[in-house]
């Protein structure tokens, strides 16, 4: 199977290639990027470039029977590929993410939500406003070329290799400055997905007609709080560690105005919470346990920061 991967080099896309090459030698890979993290390393063909160059995805000349789109954020992202990559790709499969649902309606969203066509204001506002965007454009340029399309709509991503400021943030307090915070007024619910079980179901997509046209939520099956959150971290941790660990109280109002990390919904009023179940039904993703799954992203930051 040839597969044109979109960006694909610093966090999901990274793993999900990672996970491909491991599992199917058979598979030929091409990842078009900007070029800031290599990907040659794992046996794939890199090509360097930007999705709104012509000369770079002329570049990716293969038929491909899969394209696998990590970094689409904002309308004509969809179009320029396909309207500029030579052929016509076997399956277009979009990262979306839950965050595209319409809010406030306190249900367990199941893929057949609303999503959300409100304008809200800020970076979170236009990443919404894209995702949304973009899977209306995939869903019409893709039915209007016959290619088949699948969306995948992950919760919040976490795992190895991510260095955004979420986990790794707390982590690092922990073993470099020795301290956590303990919010006392923290409400906020929350799924995580770990990150090789969201690759993982990408990859029980591709060429699977039964998810032609769909779309899928991957989300673990545990709702998460900040206090939970917490105690799965300090569980993975080391006794030298959690002996010595200050845990700090303080309000999220404090924490905001103290630049202490808040990267996940702190309030009930944030709590938007999603369906699983399509996705353990249809593709057979079985979810890591957040608490194993914590204990590996722990152990691999740990020799980053200790």
């Amino acid at each position: 199977m040839n597969i044109l991967v979109i960006g694909g080099s610093y966090f999901y896309g990274r793993v999900f290639v990672m996970e491909a090459v491991r599992e199917h030698s058979d598979y030929h890979i091409t990842v078009l990027n900007r070029g800031t993290y290599s990907m040659e390393e794992f046996g794939v063909k890199q090509v360097t470039g930007d999705r709104h160059d012509p000369e770079a995805l002329i570049a990716c000349k293969e038929d491909y029977d899969a394209v696998v789109d990590f970094c689409a954020y904002e309308a004509g992202d969809v179009k320029s590929v396909i309207e500029n990559l030579p052929g016509k790709p076997g399956q277009y499969v979009l990262i979306s993410t839950v965050d595209a649902y319409e809010r406030g309606s306190g249900i367990v969203k199941s893929e057949d939500h609303v999503l959300e066509h409100r304008a809200f204001s800020g970076e979170a506002g236009a990443y919404i406003a894209g995702k949304v965007a973009l899977e209306e454009e995939v869903r019409n340029i893709c039915t209007d070329r016959q290619i088949p399309y699948t969306i995948l709509r992950p919760a919040i991503l976490y795992g190895p290799y991510n260095y955004a400021p979420r986990e790794s943030a707390y982590i690092q307090m922990m073993l470099m400055n020795h301290v956590l915070p303990r919010f006392t007024d923290a409400e906020g619910r929350f799924q995580f997905v770990y990150v090789k079980d969201a690759a993982q179901a990408i990859l029980r997509t591709l060429g699977n007609g039964r998810t032609y046209g769909q779309a899928y939520n991957l989300c673990q099956d545990e709702i998460v709080t900040y206090e939970s959150f917490f105690a799965a971290l300090k569980k993975a941790a080391e006794p030298e560690v959690t002996e010595n660990l200050q845990e700090i109280p303080m309000t999220v109002d404090e924490a905001a105005s103290g630049q202490v990390p808040l990267p996940y919904p702190a309030t009930a009023e944030e709590t938007e919470l999603c369906s699983n179940e399509k996705s353990k039904r249809e593709l057979g993703v079985e979810y890591m346990d957040f608490a194993e799954g914590m204990g590996r992203t722990y152990r691999a930051f740990r020799n980053v920061f200790s």
